[in-house]
């Protein structure tokens, strides 16, 4: 599933990358990416930021999924081992280990299309959630004004 419809807000640079959306709920979310000739390195293996990507946005719908008010969630912080090159189809599961009123801590695991896994992350997220009406500001507020 086209991960910006299933969540109701386009991420222009999953959609570039082809990441799909496989499962999310209760904390947990699951994605997919086919790997192409261009999100290779030199080795012929995944790039590594191909692979923070889909482990960072594994682990951010994964601590939205932990609240149902959430509206989406920000990275403040992401460690990534990496641990094997991977071809083919890469699978990413992101686990939300504590969701706290305003940030959450989650894990993820990217395996490749043997089953593998190619690289583990841990990561911090800040929650947002929608404002109250008292806090939101007026549609025609400038910055710095």
């Amino acid at each position: 599933m086209d991960l910006g419809e299933a969540l109701g807000r386009k991420i222009p640079y999953a959609s570039l990358l082809g990441i799909r959306l496989r499962s999310r709920g209760e904390g947990r979310a699951e994605l997919e990416l086919d790997l192409r000739p261009e999100l290779m390195n030199s080795w012929d293996s995944a790039h590594g930021g191909v692979l923070m990507t889909l482990l960072d946005i594994a682990m951010a719908i994964a601590a939205r999924s932990a609240d149902p008010q959430a509206l989406g969630a920000i990275t403040v912080e992401m460690k990534t081992t990496f641990i094997g090159p991977c071809r083919g189809t890469l699978v990413a599961e992101g686990v939300c280990i504590h969701a706290g009123s305003s940030v959450s801590f989650c894990e993820g695991e990217a395996r490749d299309a043997a089953g593998r896994v190619v690289a583990r992350a841990s990561g911090t997220f800040m929650v947002r959630r929608a404002r109250p009406a008292a806090e939101a500001l007026p549609s025609d507020a400038v910055a710095g004004s």
